[in-house]
C-alpha cells in the first residue's frame, strides 16, 4: 500500500499527509450528510449508527458520533501506535466538525440527488471510497469501524477494502429498524451494501493505484522457447527454478516473472502458440518494487 510514513514536520511528505487527511475528512462528511443520511442509509461505521440515531431520535449525527469515537480511538492508539492515534484524532474531529457544519449551516439534511436512490448510492460509494482511501494513505483512519479494519489488516493478509466490507456490512442491518410508513424496507440495507461494495473497491484503487501488474508461474516442456520470448521479445527478466509435480513425481522447470498487464497478454499469446498445453498461473500484483518497477522509497515517502 502506498502509505506516507515518517514525514518530518513541514516537509513535503508532511504537507501531503495532512492534505490527504483534510481532503478525506471533508469528503467523508459531505458524503454522509448530503448522500447517505437523507436516504436513511447506514453503510457501516459509527456514522451509520449516527444516521440511525438521527432518524430514530433526532440526534445530530456529529454529536452522536462524538460519544462513540473516544473508546475506539483509545484502542487504536494502543494497538497501532501514538502516531496513528494523533492523525486519527485529527481526522476524526475534522470529520465531525465538517459534518456539523454541513448539517447545521452549509446544507442541512436534504438529499443532494433526490428521487434517484441508485445514482445516489453509486455517488456515495465513490465519495466514501476516495475519502477513506486518502485518509488510509496518511496512516490514519476516519475513526469508528475503520480502526477495527486497520487492526485486522495489521494481523491478516486481507486488503483494507475487503475488511471494510466485512466489518461494516453487519451495521447496515440497522436500516431495517429505521422508522417509516411502510414497515421494514429491505431496499435500505441493499443500497447500504451497494455503497459499502463500491466504497471498498475505490479504497483499494486509491491506495494501490489503477495499475495492476501480473505475476506468472509457467510450467512447460518448452520452457526454453518461452524464456526466449520473455527475454528478447518482451524484454523482461524472471526466475527459473525446478519443481517436482506431486502426482507424477516428475521434475519440471518453472518460470516465475512479473510483468505489466499489457505484457502479460503478449506473453500469453506467445505461450499459446509455443505450447498450448502449458500450465500458466496468472496473479494480480498491485505492489511490485525493484528494477523495472517502482522504487521502495517512492512508496514509503522517503
Amino acid at each position: 500500500m502506498a502509505f506516507v510514513t515518517k514525514e518530518k514536520f513541514l516537509s513535503k511528505d508532511w504537507f501531503i499527509t495532512y492534505a490527504y487527511i483534510l481532503l478525506g475528512s471533508f469528503l467523508f462528511a459531505m458524503g454522509d450528510v448530503l448522500f447517505v443520511n437523507p436516504y436513511k442509509l447506514a453503510p457501516g461505521g459509527v456514522y451509520g449508527i449516527g444516521n440511525f440515531l438521527y432518524h430514530t431520535f433526532g440526534f445530530k449525527i456529529s454529536v452522536s458520533v462524538l460519544f462513540m469515537e473516544v473508546p475506539l480511538l483509545i484502542i487504536g492508539t494502543i494497538i497501532l501506535g501514538p502516531r496513528f492515534g494523533i492523525k486519527t484524532l485529527i481526522s476524526t474531529f475534522l470529520i465531525m466538525g465538517f459534518a456539523y457544519m454541513f448539517e447545521t449551516y452549509w446544507w442541512g439534511y436534504e438529499a443532494f440527488l433526490p428521487n434517484d436512490p441508485m445514482l445516489n448510492a453509486l455517488v456515495a460509494g465513490i465519495i466514501y471510497g476516495v475519502a477513506i482511501g486518502l485518509i488510509f494513505k496518511s496512516r490514519a483512519t476516519s475513526g469508528g469501524s475503520d480502526i477495527i479494519s486497520m487492526i485486522l489488516n495489521k494481523y491478516t493478509r486481507m486488503s483494507l477494502g475487503k475488511l471494510v466490507i466485512i466489518v461494516d456490512g453487519t451495521i447496515t442491518m440497522l436500516t431495517l429498524f429505521m422508522p417509516g410508513d411502510n414497515g421494514i424496507d429491505w431496499t435500505l440495507p441493499i443500497y447500504s451494501w451497494l455503497v459499502i461494495f463500491i466504497e471498498g473497491k475505490i479504497i483499494d484503487m486509491v491506495i494501490d493505484g489503477l495499475k495492476v501488474n501480473k505475476t506468472l508461474f509457467i510450467i512447460s516442456e518448452k520452457h526454453d522457447e518461452i524464456q526466449e520470448k520473455l527475454l528478447h521479445n518482451i524484454k523482461r527478466g524472471g526466475t527459473m527454478f525446478s519443481a517436482m509435480g506431486m502426482y507424477e513425481g516428475v521434475e519440471r522447470k518453472v518460470i516465475y516473472t512479473t510483468i505489466t498487464r499489457r505484457e502479460s497478454t503478449i506473453l500469453l499469446n506467445h505461450i499459446a502458440k509455443i505450447d498450448p498445453k502449458a500450465f500458466v498461473n496468472v496473479i494480480d500484483s498491485s505492489q511490485i518494487h525493484g528494477e523495472g518497477f517502482k522504487a521502495i522509497e517512492s512508496e514509503v515517502g522517503h
